[in-house]
């Protein structure tokens, strides 16, 4: 019996199509995957492949026809051994239409009987479901079964061969991933076409979570779901403070002589973290945290840093960063950083805290918003200092600018008390020679 040709969907939104060319003709031997038609729709003229061997019998829709429906019979295959006797006793689906019809008169009397139905018994009746969608195949499963067809179209499999390329290892961006000439000729240049090259058969690894992954992915999540963030912004102006701090480190490297290590190496970090304690010894109410029975106050300013760490972040303290100096500060973050990278902190070295800071500023970010690090009651996120033009006194003057932003618990610290935080902060900042006292 005659294989049916059908007209194919060549994007998920094809209802219909123009058939273009025929490249086979009748009485053609017709392989699997050559190329027999051109089909157009909507966006681009594409080929189409036979699925099935045989001996192209009879075209039944002619070059140049217009508005073909998916799924026509365009032409009918004839099967090994079969001749064209077949196609004379061939005869169209008839019988299957009339059913489809029947079916559809039988849907509309049944609609309207429904519409006629008490509204208990519509209640009841059951709703149609859609078959599932087809099972996705991953184009990685290509490298798997080496014996598994290639989508790609016969054009692009001769330029691949021709140029030895891997098809198993392009991507296609043609319909449905299909492989076109464009994504050989980009496999095999690397630049200049639209094919990409798979290097690796996994398109990802799997990185089992650790439980410092998970602590940290419980704690976060938790913040964002329960605890009402809200968000402040200051601009910092950082001329005084990149003055003393290159100040204090030209006086460490001169005290050390020409063979002695300085005592000490100042970071714009470190003395972030002063003016930080002082802003909270001086707002000692945005130093707190929530409970359901009462808002807790802390007496020590306990700064937690966050750390990136090769197994994810950690927040070392440095306790009571109000009563160190900057020096101090200093040598203590570089100790705890330190440990924190190589796994051996003390739980009470990074266990508690009453505020935190995030500084992205060394890594070129100029603004972002921390998540707060339950229970505490706000973070701040330091960002990078940039030089920008600012208004003074009528006159445009070239100024290094940082920008800060506080995240904060609202049931904690509301808009006034977090803004009077970031003014303290702020003063501290550009005023640096508070810090030294």
């Amino acid at each position: 019996m005659p294989i049916e040709i059908l007209m194919p969907a060549l994007s998920p939104t094809m209802t219909e199509g123009n058939l273009a060319k025929w490249v086979k003709k009748e009485g053609d031997k017709i392989k699997s995957g050559q190329v027999i038609a051109e089909i157009e729709t909507d966006k681009a003229t594409m080929e189409v492949e036979a699925v099935e061997e045989g001996i192209l019998g009879k075209i039944l829709v002619p070059e140049g026809a217009q508005g073909v429906k998916v799924n026509e019979v365009i032409a009918l295959l004839l099967e090994e051994g079969e001749d064209k006797k077949a196609l004379a006793d061939y005869k169209p689906k008839a019988a299957a239409t009339a059913k489809k019809e029947e079916s559809g008169v039988e849907s509309r009397e049944s609609e309207e009987k429904q519409k006629s139905a008490p509204a208990s018994f519509l209640s009841t009746a059951p709703t149609y479901a859609p078959p599932p969608p087809p099972p996705v195949v991953s184009r990685d499963s290509r490298l798997s079964t080496p014996d598994s067809k290639i989508f790609a179209s016969p054009l692009a499999k001769r330029v691949a061969a021709d140029k030895g390329v891997d098809l198993r290892r392009v991507q296609g961006t043609g319909p449905h991933g299909r492989i076109v000439r464009a994504d050989v000729e980009g496999a095999q240049g690397g630049f200049g076409g639209g094919g990409v090259v798979m290097r690796n058969p996994n398109e990802y690894s799997s990185l089992p979570n650790n439980n410092m992954r998970k602590v940290i992915a419980k704690r976060l999540t938790e913040s964002k779901q329960f605890v009402p963030h809200f968000y402040l912004t200051v601009s910092v102006e950082l001329d005084k403070l990149l003055e003393v701090r290159k100040e204090l480190n030209a006086e460490a490297e001169a005290l050390a002589g020409k063979e002695g290590k300085p005592a000490y190496k100042l970071s714009v970090n470190d003395l972030v973290i002063k003016a930080t304690a002082l802003g909270l010894k001086r707002i000692p109410a945005a130093n707190a945290m929530w409970t359901d029975e009462a808002i807790l106050r802390f007496g020590n300013v306990d700064i937690s840093i966050a750390v990136a760490t090769d197994g994810g972040l950690i927040t070392p303290i440095i306790r009571n960063a109000d009563q160190k100096t900057v020096v101090q500060i200093s040598a203590e973050m570089k100790d705890l950083a330190a440990r924190a990278r190589a796994g051996k902190l003390k739980p009470e070295e990074f266990q508690g805290g009453g505020f935190s800071i995030s500084n992205l500023g060394m890594y070129g970010v100029k603004h972002f918003a921390a998540i707060i690090n339950p229970p505490q009651g706000a973070i701040l996120a330091v960002g990078a200092g940039e030089e920008r033009v600012l208004v003074k006194k009528g006159q445009m003057v070239v100024a290094n600018v940082m920008d800060v932003t506080l995240s904060v618990d609202h049931r904690v610290v509301d808009g006034t008390l977090g803004a009077e935080f970031l003014q303290a902060f702020k003063r501290y900042v550009e005023s640096p020679s508070l810090l030294l006292v």
